[in-house]
């Protein structure tokens, strides 16, 4: 290239018709020129360049290279001999052409080995999203061979987009489009590059798409995206957490982190699923000691393993034991010392409580009872129990429980230094208990889907954000207080199969059946996150709500909680049940055989 442009500019600077005289110089100056651009070639790097991923930066070194050059050149003529038998206009002339050489076959080896060795080598996809994580994402697909993806083109619904060229791709129309480009344009895949979108945003996009027939995946949210790198390694297969999330949380953990750096945090239920969540949020505040409670040997194996690996440098102490066992919580509270209890721990599985009064009893009342008297002996300055949608007007067993464990909080927060405050919130997606791993394992099985109503509705949230929003209500509470996470709408269980079953690529009622079995015991259409005598108070923060707690008499609460307390310890379960009415007197039991009221 250094020979074609050397004696192409003193071609073109001759108007194609060199003189004999200038052949000889040209032809005698260039074995010096030759050289003193292979060094600066070898100099900036140019021979390790990769073809194949040639851009600006190349283009840029290129550039640097060839002025380097061309400026040692002239210098050094211009001390040999005053450039007398170089014409001045073929340096720059020179320069240009050299520029051109070097550059142009780079960027099209790039092009033919991207465009046309690629085309047919893998799935044509659309990518909806022509924003920074599109373009990332066409970017990735065009400079590897073997990502399995052709990229043919963007869809966007900002018009300032439209018909504009990105990566060599049109931005072909807008989102409502994708069913027709799919079609012309034969597309095998559609790839979703909207990390920023919201529930309603996704549902859209995805039911778009389940109309196309094709395969389609997606980005991860931005708040799963730890960096700016967007690479075809981040697609996945659209989860139903995706429709049915809510938007990102946004935290004050400045704040946060404040409140509980470097103090000693007791995690009750530490081994569950909102348990274990929980842990791995407190660890990013840096505490002192973080001390995970649990009755299951393998739960609290596994999350102290996690936790470890994560965190190496975190103080965790993971301590095996049942909150219903007083004289374990005491030397566990005397031990660790922990400024601040997360309460955890409860059975939360309705069906099958609803014939075990007693040890759904025996766990979330009596084990929040003995764990509250004893963190107040201990000194503990904070007490985070955390409830459920299901205690209010409960119809079920763990209702009951956990309302009660409530009421327990909310009266023994009046009379002790210890600061007492309720979080309560729905149904947690994935979490153990929850209806989403059984439907997907029926679906993965072919069907039938079981769905107890048509007309069964339930509030959702991910673990993550229950867990933000828990931490959140410890940092702002006060003591006494039922905080309620604002969980949005509720959402039919019969429209959350749907959307599984178009996930995994099947149509609802053809390729999987949905099956009504009817109400199981204790259940109920339409869960509540709020009693009517609750007044909801704004509490400046976003999707957190303070329900101001109903009062009840001090005495006559006491004789009902040692009452329960000792039916529990020598009682029937009928007589367990009585004293758990008397204390929840809101509680009406289910049988599941009738449709209750819609609420």
């Amino acid at each position: 290239m250094v020979a074609v442009a050397w004696f192409g500019a003193y071609w073109l600077r001759f108007n194609m018709d060199i003189p004999e005289y200038y052949v000889v110089a040209a032809r005698q100056d260039f074995l010096y020129v030759l050289l003193i651009q292979a060094f600066f070639f070898w100099l900036f790097g140019l021979y390790r360049g990769v073809w194949r991923f040639s851009s600006l930066p190349d283009l840029m070194c290129i550039s640097k290279v060839v002025l380097a050059g061309v400026f040692c050149i002239a210098f050094s003529f211009f001390l040999y001999n005053r450039m007398e038998d170089l014409p001045r206009s073929v340096l720059p002339i020179y320069f240009f052409l050299l520029l051109v050489f070097l550059s142009i076959p780079r960027f099209f080896y790039r092009f033919w080995k991207e465009r046309v060795l690629k085309e047919g080598a893998g799935k044509k996809a659309l990518i909806v999203g022509a924003g920074a994580a599109g373009e990332m994402l066409a970017r990735d697909l065009q400079s590897d061979p073997n990502s399995g993806f052709v990229a043919v083109a963007f869809v966007d619904d900002d018009p300032r987009k439209r018909k504009r060229n990105i990566r060599g791709l049109r931005v072909v129309g807008d989102i409502s489009a994708i069913p027709r480009f799919v079609e012309r344009l034969e597309l095998d895949v559609v790839l979703i590059a909207i990390p920023s979108a919201n529930d309603k945003q996704m549902q859209r996009i995805v039911e778009l798409c389940e109309t196309c027939n094709v395969a389609f995946q997606t980005l991860p949210s931005v708040k799963e995206l730890l960096s700016n790198t967007v690479t075809r390694g981040n697609l996945r297969n659209v989860s139903i957490e995706d429709i049915l999330g809510r938007e990102p949380i946004q935290l004050d953990w400045e704040k946060i982190k404040a409140n509980l750096q470097g103090k000693k945090i007791l995690v009750t239920g530490g081994g569950g699923s909102i348990g274990s969540e929980l842990c791995k949020q407190l660890a990013r505040v840096n505490p002192g000691k973080l001390i995970i409670f649990d009755q299951s040997e393998f739960n609290l194996y596994r999350v102290d393993a996690e936790l470890h690996q994560a965190y190496p440098e975190l103080d965790i102490r993971a301590v095996l034991g049942d909150v219903s066992d007083r004289i374990a919580v005491q030397r566990m509270l005397e031990g660790c010392r922990p400024d601040v209890i997360f309460h955890a721990a409860a059975y939360k599985h309705v069906p099958l409580l609803e014939n075990q009064i007693r040890e759904a009893v025996h766990n979330n009342v009596l084990g929040t009872k003995i764990l509250a008297e004893q963190a107040i002996k201990a000194g503990i300055s904070r007490f985070i129990l955390i409830s459920t949608d299901k205690a209010v007007n409960p119809t079920n067993v763990m209702g009951a429980t956990k309302r009660a464990a409530e009421i327990l909080c909310q009266n023994i927060s009046d009379v002790s230094r210890t600061s007492f405050t309720t979080v309560r919130f729905g149904n947690v997606l994935d979490s153990a208990g929850s209806v989403v791993p059984l439907f997907r394992k029926q679906i993965n099985a072919g069907g039938p889907v079981t769905v107890t109503h048509p007309e069964i509705s339930r509030y959702f949230m991910t673990i993550p954000e229950a867990c933000q929003l828990i931490m959140k209500a410890e940092t702002i509470g006060k003591g006494g207080e039922v905080f309620v996470l604002d969980m949005g709408e509720p959402i039919k269980i019969q429209y959350l199969v749907e959307q599984m079953i178009r996930l995994c690529g099947k149509r609802p009622g053809e390729d999987i059946q949905i099956e009504f079995i009817g109400l199981r015991p204790g259940e109920k259409l339409h869960e509540e996150l709020f009693h009517p005598h609750e007044q909801l108070i704004e509490t400046g923060y976003k999707k957190l709500l303070l329900a101001k707690a109903r009062c009840d008499d001090g005495e006559i609460w006491a004789r009902q909680i040692e009452a329960l307390v000792k039916e529990c310890v020598q009682g029937s379960e009928a007589e367990i049940l009585a004293k758990l009415k008397d204390l929840v007197p809101e509680f009406e039991q289910m049988n599941g055989k009738k449709k209750p009221p819609a609420t």
